[in-house]
């Protein structure tokens, strides 16, 4: 089972654990040091100070710890049914090439769903399938006008995610990759925030190389 979203991982509760335990440590220990003491010691003075510093930077470490590597949020569960459909006129070289790519993507990465549209046409569908027939919407036209990867991480917060009703549904997160003019690459997340950089890199490797493939083949 997945930790509750924001919970700190084990690591970084310790070490959070440990910098706050030092520093009330060293607050108790310079009140109670005793009153007879009217002159305290430049040494005692310098060690105390070190000690606090020591306690907040393992705080701020654990804190920037958790940060860094965020617990995994749970999988949302999709409506759809798992299915691999081509576009009937796909030569077997490029379904070959699809079945083994979109395979990867689901296999490496946190994909649920893989769609490959070229030329207004959908030559690829894999992973959890959506009802709805595909349609071109603003976020797919932004990434083609842009020729930009876009990563949209919690589609709760973009007002035109119903876009995206050719996916299965409730779909947390997509990934949009443009092939040049021609199309895209459309992968649907488990959850929200659930692409790394590095998923985004090795979707844009696959389609750049399938889209040269493509541009080989007059098939539509």
């Amino acid at each position: 089972m997945n930790p509750q979203n924001g919970s700190p991982p084990p690591a970084a509760k310790l070490v959070i654990t440990c910098g706050i335990l030092g520093l009330l440590l060293t607050t108790v220990n310079s009140l109670t040091l005793s009153s007879e003491f009217q002159i305290i010691d430049p040494a005692f003075g310098r060690s105390s100070v070190l000690a606090g510093v020591m306690a907040v930077g393992l705080v701020l470490v654990g804190v920037i710890w958790t940060k860094a590597n965020p617990a995994p949020r749970d999988r949302v569960k999709l409506e759809g049914i798992e299915g691999l459909e081509f576009a009937e006129s796909l030569p077997t070289q490029l379904k070959k090439e699809f079945a083994w790519g979109s395979a990867m993507l689901l296999l490496a990465t946190p994909a649920a769903s893989v769609l490959l549209v070229w030329e207004g046409k959908v030559v690829l569908r894999r992973g959890l399938l959506g009802t709805e027939p595909f349609k071109s919407g603003p976020i797919l036209s932004k990434a083609l006008e842009k020729q930009q990867q876009i990563s949209l991480v919690n589609l709760e917060l973009y007002p035109g995610a119903n876009e995206f009703a050719y996916l299965p549904q409730p779909l947390p997160a997509v990934l949009v990759t443009p092939l040049d003019q021609k199309g895209w690459l459309v992968i649907g997340g488990w959850s929200v925030r659930c692409f790394s950089r590095s998923d985004e890199r090795w979707a844009q490797g696959w389609a750049d190389k399938i889209k040269i493939e493509l541009l080989e083949f007059d098939f539509l």
